[in-house]
């Protein structure tokens, strides 16, 4: 029996990493890279990556490409792990508006 998202504490709630934060512990930490050094790579100013690091900005198409180039991963991956966040952000925050609402009938 599944249980909406109205009757799950936030106590429950699994973590939702930002794409940022994926970056951080599963790429630069690994690799001993700082930030300063893939911005240089990937031709955008440290800000950016800073900022998405800590969870500020969000990652686009353009930073994503870059990315996905530089660490040898397809094309959307950082996209999609943002995408992520935001879906679970908002089910998260609208979790009661979303259940009212009635789905048209086929």
């Amino acid at each position: 029996m599944s249980r909406s998202l109205t009757t799950i504490d936030e106590s429950e709630w699994l973590h939702n990493p930002h794409a940022g934060e994926i970056l951080l512990e599963e790429f630069l930490k690994p690799l001993g890279m700082s930030q300063s050094a893939l911005a240089r790579a990937i031709g955008v100013p440290p800000r950016r990556i800073n900022e998405i690091v800590l969870g500020k900005r969000a990652v686009t198409a353009d930073t994503d490409l870059r990315l996905g180039r530089y660490f040898g991963m397809s094309e959307g991956f950082f996209l999609r792990l943002q995408t992520s966040y935001e879906l679970e952000e908002q089910k998260r925050k609208l979790g009661d508006v979303i259940e009212r609402i009635v789905p048209r009938a086929a």
